[in-house]
């Protein structure tokens, strides 16, 4: 699984034993909202198949050092979320923050060839935590919490969430609002109008069903 081959890369050191230990590899730098969140699904849908390839996994705002020098090592400007493509230890492929797609990814794995020398590890940074959008959504479900305090709280949450999810997750959340900075916008401009509460209330339930599905897949 991709989880077994995610490493962290919390230091200086740990990036250059990364690159020497895997030449042909990947670094991913997360960032600190859904954009992370999202670049990270797409992502794992390129190396779920690719076995080879290790991962080095860059929580940026813990880790700062450890992203200067990839900065430095690649003469590539920070950004975050980001991904960065290795062959032969040098980066033959970069992109950033809304620009990482399931399209222009393929186009960057193109460049990699098969790697050797993958050492499979257990890392449970990888692994995702969705109890803090059920216990939200089965509140709001169970008359708890009102309309707009489950449309704030879980808006909010969903914004500063840069937690590393799979694309399926992702979309799950992301069926109840939509795009959530548009839909925060919108929010704004609408103050005082009615909502079709309802509706909202519907996709949150079907939400709610899938993530429960896959907690106990």
């Amino acid at each position: 699984m991709l989880r077994d081959r995610v490493v962290n890369l919390s230091s200086t050191e740990d990036v250059e034993t990364f690159l020497t230990n895997y030449p042909t590899s990947v670094i991913f730098k997360a960032g600190t909202c859904h954009k992370t969140m999202q670049g990270f699904g797409f992502l794992q849908e390129k190396l779920e198949p690719r076995e080879d390839l290790m991962v080095g996994l860059i929580r940026v705002v813990e880790a700062r050092p450890a992203s200067n020098l990839v900065a430095e090592k690649t003469g590539i400007i920070h950004h975050s979320p980001q991904v960065i493509l290795f062959k032969d230890g040098e980066a033959v492929f970069d992109v950033d923050n809304w620009n990482i797609t399931p399209e222009v990814l393929t186009m960057g794995f193109e460049r990699l060839p098969e790697a050797e020398g993958v050492e499979v590890r257990a890392d449970s940074s990888a692994r995702s935590d969705l109890k803090p959008y059920l216990d939200m959504m089965e509140q709001y479900l169970s008359g708890v919490i009102s309309d707009q305090h489950f449309e704030y709280a879980y808006t909010m949450t969903f914004r500063d969430d840069a937690s590393l999810r799979s694309r399926e997750e992702v979309e799950i959340l992301n069926s109840i609002f939509g795009d959530v900075d548009q839909h925060m916008n919108m929010h704004v401009m609408m103050a005082g109008q009615s909502k079709d509460y309802s509706a909202i209330r519907e996709r949150a339930a079907r939400a709610f069903d899938k993530l429960q599905a896959l907690v106990s897949a």
